[in-house]
């Protein structure tokens, strides 16, 4: 006998295949998505201000991105008191550049002291406004996928979400071969593993500098590619931090006189660092950030490794090529020159995953010199009220300084109409005839 499916058959094989709905949670306050040090500060400046959050991060700890991608020797490249959190100065026996490991322990600190507690391995696939509120769908590790109901959205994710690997020619085919170790500076934790090894440093940022002289330092041997235009300035001018001078200075004197003034330091305390293929950009360090956000790199050694000659430094690599026997790698410079190397890493920075799930009607814009972004730049066409409640922490260019105003200024924001909403809660209280006990 053949079974005829009916309607009820269907329905139930659909209602099978269908996924449960999610579990929703309603966030009584804000929610935070990231518990770096941008999520942390907003987490603490919104209970200062009596204002609930919760806090989601993707990864099991809080500062993911300082504990599992960061090299051994990394500090931090500005004084301590240019990097301290809201609340918190850091212990008086830290050193003026704490190292990685002393600044996590002063963020674990930070996080018992003042009781933020996230929920922990909670990846975000989307977050949009819906109805006056925003939906955040996430799934979380243990519980499946969570909707988590808010008023008010921070995205405390920040620019360096994920490693950006450059689309060069070569590059893949030499990842997928395995005959050379290809890494990110994200993976990168120390030059011992390379002793004695030609490694080629793609990029010439404060993170490729510093890979370079901490390869140099295990013994290895490596070439630096120089893309484009760079700034070097000493890290300190007299026994003051670089970044410390040039702010004093920005604010009594024109930002061109200040790049002037560094300019001079630094052409006194490195020398000509084109002459070494170091080209500087046409605009000044502060002028260059303020339009294009590019950080000038702050030197702790690397300049007087490249004037030794114990770091190559070479032009953009215009392709890859397969090594041959005795070589893992080979790249063909712009100047037609080939560069061969037993490793490779790719210090060339991160970039935000906010496109990705923040699903709004509007641009979601990280245009540091044109606006304020304690909140993203919008598409007005839309009209304000779409991007009601979503604010930004950490995409500024301006480091942990800027994080921490960006969080003071936005819980004072959200304590205000946190508390009218308390008043207006409290009022149709006492006027409702069942509360008049109350």
């Amino acid at each position: 006998m053949v079974h005829v499916p009916s309607k009820d058959d269907a329905s139930r094989r659909s209602n099978q295949q269908q996924p449960p709905p999610p579990q929703q949670y309603w966030v009584n306050g804000a929610l935070i998505i990231g518990a770096g040090p941008a999520g942390l500060a907003v987490a603490v400046c919104l209970r200062e201000q009596g204002v609930p959050s919760v806090v989601l991060e993707r990864a099991g700890c809080i500062a993911p991105l300082w504990q599992h991608r960061t090299y051994t020797r990394l500090k931090l490249h500005l004084p301590k008191r240019f990097c301290e959190l809201p609340l918190a100065p850091f212990p008086p026996h830290f050193p003026e550049y704490p190292s990685r490991c002393q600044f996590l322990s002063y963020l674990h600190a930070y996080a018992r002291r003042f009781a933020v507690a996230p929920h922990f391995r909670a990846t975000v696939a989307s977050a949009r406004r819906d109805r006056g509120v925003w939906r955040v769908d996430a799934h979380v590790a243990g519980r499946g996928h969570v909707q988590y109901v808010c008023q008010w959205l921070v995205v405390a994710t920040g620019e360096n979400a994920e490693p950006f690997v450059p689309d060069i020619e070569g590059l893949r085919r030499c990842i997928s071969t395995g005959r050379a170790p290809v890494l990110h500076a994200a993976e990168y934790r120390s030059g011992e593993p390379l002793r004695g090894k030609r490694v080629l440093v793609v990029g010439c940022g404060n993170s490729g500098m510093e890979v370079c002289l901490d390869l140099c330092h295990h013994g290895a041997s490596p070439s630096m590619v120089v893309r484009g235009a760079v700034h070097v300035l000493p890290r300190e001018v007299l026994g003051r931090s670089t970044f410390e001078v040039s702010v004093a200075m920005a604010r009594w004197l024109p930002l061109w006189l200040v790049d002037r003034v560094l300019l001079a330091v630094a052409a006194l305390a490195l020398g000509d660092v084109e002459r070494y293929g170091l080209r500087r950009p046409t605009l000044g360090p502060l002028e260059l950030k303020k339009r294009e956000g590019r950080t000038p790199v702050l030197d702790i050694g690397a300049v007087d490794k490249i004037r030794s000659g114990q770091i190559k430094v070479v032009p953009e690599v215009r392709r890859f090529l397969p090594g041959g026997a005795a070589v893992g790698v080979a790249a063909e410079l712009v100047d037609g020159s080939v560069v061969e190397a037993d490793a490779v890493v790719l210090a060339t920075g991160y970039r935000s995953n906010v496109a990705s799930w923040l699903k709004v009607r509007f641009f979601f814009i990280l245009y540091r010199a044109k606006s304020d972004l304690s909140r993203p730049r919008v598409d007005f066409s839309d009209g304000w009220e779409e991007c009601r409640g979503l604010y930004a922490v950490g995409f500024t260019g301006r480091g942990l300084a800027g994080i921490a105003e960006e969080a003071i200024r936005i819980a004072g924001v959200l304590g205000k109409a946190w508390r009218r909403q308390m008043e207006i809660k409290l009022e149709q209280a006492a006027h409702h005839p069942h509360h008049r006990c109350l």
